[in-house]
């Protein structure tokens, strides 16, 4: 049973919203994609740093992903709301009125190079300066919160709400509410003993395709991903770091990460062949930089959940085996580049090759 309300299971009015959140959210997609990979690439280039592109192997479940930080590497997390997250849950999702994205709060925030004339409707999806106030705060510490707004007239209108929002929720906690939706605890994460409860937080790190022990934002991204498991709605969490040098996108459909990609003249030529297109086609819609006689592609790896990272059929405690998988590589895909409309991603078959 999903933890949302499935489409079938919405009014008409729901339906017709999801559906608006899902025609935004495609928006968002490519606008993230945009600042956390191209124009990342471009941080490393204007500096005359060579871009440390992401082997293979780091795109593998539970693979140890290097603990080096690249400063030109863009980082940042958006929690995406279908809904408006409830009062009650401040105590853990810090959005508070000191950090609404109202003028006063913004001029106050020193860091933002912001004018006097800050129009309030940028923070409205759909307004025509929206992008640019996004990537304004993006670099922001902590998180930027989108959800929908109630207080609007418009139905249905989402707004960047806040910005510098803590997820507060313990690491501890978040492992013991996957841990008891999926039956290896009863109640409590210590249930069992230290070394049972530790094993749990590891599988929840892996449940979400994040090395043990990492931290910043992406910890914050996935313990707000269990969190919001809460609400009965869609919540869709961006977050890039600079160590993944990769947009990690958490959803109702799972995790993927999507990174850049370094293909020699020959390898493009072979990828078109097999999208059935012309080298000068696939060169033109896919390939987002060159660097000589390479050309550099965006990749996504999506990650599917294995039965032991699913509630069982019967409802049962269980035992958990830490050596069992909770992952597997479900898809991989060329991206076109952003904004591209009509060619759709190319399924290309390369981290265990």
């Amino acid at each position: 049973m999903a933890f949302w309300s499935v489409r079938e299971e919405l009014s008409q009015a729901s339906r017709l919203r999801r559906s608006y959140y899902e025609l935004l959210r495609d928006e968002m997609d490519r606008h993230i994609l945009q600042y956390a990979l191209i124009d990342s690439y471009n941080n490393f280039r204007s500096r005359r740093i060579p871009y440390p592109f992401v082997g293979k192997r780091e795109l593998k479940p539970r693979a140890r992903i290097p603990g080096i930080e690249h400063k030109p590497q863009n980082a940042f997390l958006v929690l995406f709301v279908e809904e408006t997250i409830a009062e009650a849950h401040k105590k853990y999702i810090r959005f508070l009125n000191v950090n609404k994205t109202t003028k006063k709060n913004l001029l106050g925030y020193e860091s933002l190079p912001l004018s006097g004339k800050f129009e309030r409707s940028r923070k409205y999806l759909g307004s025509a300066h929206f992008i640019d106030l996004l990537k304004l705060l993006l670099p922001v510490d902590y998180a930027l919160l989108i959800q929908r707004d109630p207080a609007s007239k418009l139905k249905d209108r989402y707004s960047l709400s806040h910005f510098h929002v803590r997820v507060d929720w313990p690491i501890a906690d978040a492992a013991e509410d996957l841990a008891c939706s999926l039956r290896y605890i009863s109640k409590d994460l210590y249930e069992k003993g230290d070394k049972y409860a530790e094993d749990i937080q590891k599988k929840f790190f892996e449940y979400y395709c994040m090395p043990v022990m990492i931290g910043g934002r992406r910890t914050a991204a996935i313990v707000a991903s269990q969190y919001m498991k809460r609400s009965p709605c869609i919540t869709t969490v961006y977050a890039g770091s600079s160590e993944s040098r990769a947009l990690i996108r958490i959803s109702e459909r799972g995790v993927s990460k999507s990174i850049l990609m370094k293909f020699t003249n020959e390898e493009l030529d072979q990828i078109a062949a097999a999208g059935n297109l012309a080298p000068r086609t696939f060169k033109k819609n896919y390939v987002v930089e060159r660097e000589k006689k390479d050309g550099i592609c965006i990749f996504q790896a999506t990650y599917a959940i294995t039965n032991h990272a699913r509630p069982p059929d019967d409802g049962k405690l269980r035992e958990l085996k830490p050596d069992l998988n909770w992952l597997s590589v479900g898809g991989q895909h060329i991206l076109p580049k952003p904004g591209v409309w009509k060619y759709p991603p190319l399924p290309l078959n390369v981290i265990y090759t």
